[in-house]
């Protein structure tokens, strides 16, 4: 949508809504972010999904100002993900890929993927629901869109068969992303007061819930920890937290230290 239009849109919300700029700011940062809903064969359009497409638009955008401003701090551009979001499975830059993924990032084209039957999981399966667990999911996927952009990603190739396994350098990984989810959630709080209470404990639930202890546990009854590839349910609740609470990305280096 033209500039024009945009601005056209945002009066008539305005007034339509009796003057909520609320739904006046959602509206703006949809429509500021590159989301795509692929539609799935042989299914009629469902309202839901299509709420869910909006909120995740919603999310993505907010991601954007906030990791654009803290790039611009480091004298850096930040350059935005396209999410793409799908039913069953999905073709990426990083292969053919099903819902039993669950959501990743592919640095290959660097887009987020997110199968929005995840948001069903993570509610009724996981037992975390809520808004906020959903956006915390978002915000940790564009987290390995900063690594991606920072050059962490890169530091596989000296990491693994050096100083550590390659799950255990995924685990450190995947808590950091969790990391970077806390900071973007502090910083969109602090500018914006986006939060409601029991926001950041929809988030730690969800943190909680696909710990792959947890998950473990309700899928072999056994933990097994040299099988880790994203952290314990404690650590993802620790980092994530230890990322909203400092929202320093100085804070998050979690390959150069042994308290996980």
């Amino acid at each position: 949508m033209g500039g024009m239009g945009t601005l056209l849109m945002m009066v008539i919300i305005y007034f339509v809504s009796g003057g909520d700029l609320g739904q006046v700011l959602r509206f703006f940062l949809a429509n500021q972010a590159q989301v795509v809903q692929q539609p799935a064969a042989n299914r009629q359009p469902d309202p839901e999904e299509d709420h869910m497409a909006d909120f995740a638009s919603v999310i993505l955008a907010d991601t954007e100002d906030v990791w654009t401003k803290i790039f611009q701090q480091m004298g850096r551009e930040y350059v935005p993900t396209p999410m793409v979001l799908y039913r069953n499975q999905v073709q990426s830059g990083c292969g053919n890929a099903s819902s039993a993924a669950g959501p990743f990032y592919c640095p290959a084209d660097q887009k987020v993927y997110l199968d929005l039957s995840f948001y069903e999981e993570l509610d009724r399966r996981f037992g975390a629901p809520g808004d906020f667990a959903r956006a915390y999911v978002i915000a940790h996927e564009v987290g390995h869109h900063v690594q991606d952009l920072l050059g962490i990603m890169d530091k596989r190739r000296e990491m693994v068969g050096r100083r550590m396994t390659e799950n255990e350098f995924s685990v450190r990984l995947e808590l950091q992303a969790d990391f970077l989810a806390g900071v973007w959630a502090h910083h969109a709080q602090d500018e914006r007061h986006i939060l409601d209470p029991g926001d950041i404990d929809e988030g730690l639930r969800a943190a909680s819930a696909i710990g792959d202890d947890t998950l473990q546990k309700k899928s072999q009854g056994y933990v097994v920890k040299e099988s880790f590839t994203h952290g314990s349910s404690a650590q993802r609740v620790r980092w994530f937290k230890k990322g909203f609470e400092t929202g320093d990305l100085r804070q998050g280096d979690t390959f150069n230290t042994d308290d996980l």
